[in-house]
């Protein structure tokens, strides 16, 4: 720990402070938060977030649907996001346990159609994050995402909150299946049994894996340093995760605020894939 904070205490507030990063049209980056003031020009990284990130090998990053939108990929609050599309049903209940039982075949028709994104690829902030891994700083990614990106970029202990959609197993005999099953399936897929497949996410109505929460958990509770990204922390049960961080380096990147705004020592209102690539290969000049 020692180590640590003396490679970063000279470029952070005092404890309790917050260190606030707005952007504005062709000026640079201001930071604000207690004692500290910079500012940066166009393009370099947030030098707060690559200090805190070079000083600890002890990271764990909790993101949510914002991390993916850069990939192309909806989600599912903001005005854009597949809650306010138009359905015959409201999004949120075609994505709920009663509806997949009841409606198998509209729920799968929805389900192409708006939650599959076979194509999509991993963005700067999937690949920073797989990047950091290898390098032996970031321990555990904490996801509520279940388009498989994380790992698709190469991460290796990926924690699905929420399951995932590259998974996919029989109701009746418990058979696993990759993705082609339901991509290739006209309407409902079938196992060889006969039974549905359905797809190995956790529905509304549902609860979360019991053992993938224990484990977030234990990496949010024990990190040295916690990121989260692209999630308003609106969410529960998952967003309630946040809670069991006992270090005081949390670090917050999303476009809008978030209730753990005040709580954080860094809060940057940027790009989670911009800010991620820069403070990974950037020049802090």
């Amino acid at each position: 720990m020692s180590c640590y904070y003396t490679s970063v205490r000279k470029y952070l507030p005092m404890m309790g402070s917050t260190v606030t990063a707005t952007r504005q049209e062709n000026r640079p980056l201001v930071l604000l938060g207690g004692a500290v003031m910079a500012t940066r020009q166009e393009n370099r990284p947030p030098v707060l977030l690559r200090e805190a990130i070079q000083g600890s090998d002890n990271i764990v990053f909790f993101g949510g649907a914002g991390v993916s939108t850069e990939s192309g990929i909806p989600d599912f609050r903001s005005a854009d996001g597949v809650y306010n599309m138009k359905y015959k049903y409201p999004p949120e209940t075609i994505v709920s346990h009663s509806f997949f039982m009841q409606n198998t075949s509209e729920f799968y028709r929805f389900y192409r159609e708006k939650m599959l994104h076979p194509d999509a690829m991993p963005n700067k902030a999937h690949l920073a994050l797989a990047e950091l891994e290898r390098q032996g700083k970031l321990k555990a990614v904490v996801t509520q995402n279940v388009d498989g990106l994380h790992h698709k970029a190469g991460s290796v202990n990926v924690l699905e909150l929420h399951g995932s959609r590259s998974r996919y197993y029989c109701m009746s005999c418990g058979a696993k299946y990759p993705i082609d099953v339901v991509i290739e399936a006209e309407d409902v897929p079938l196992c060889k049994c006969g039974g549905t497949i359905r797809p190995d996410v956790v529905l509304f109505e549902e609860s979360l894996d019991q053992h993938v929460l224990e484990e977030s958990v234990r990496y949010i509770s024990n990190a040295e340093v916690l990121i989260v990204g692209g999630t308003s922390l609106n969410v529960y049960p998952a967003a309630g995760l946040i809670q069991y961080y006992k270090g005081d380096m949390l670090i917050l990147i999303n476009k809008t605020e978030t209730p753990f705004d005040s709580k954080a020592r860094i809060v940057l209102h940027e790009s989670i894939g911009e800010t991620l690539h820069s403070a990974l290969h950037g020049n802090t000049g």
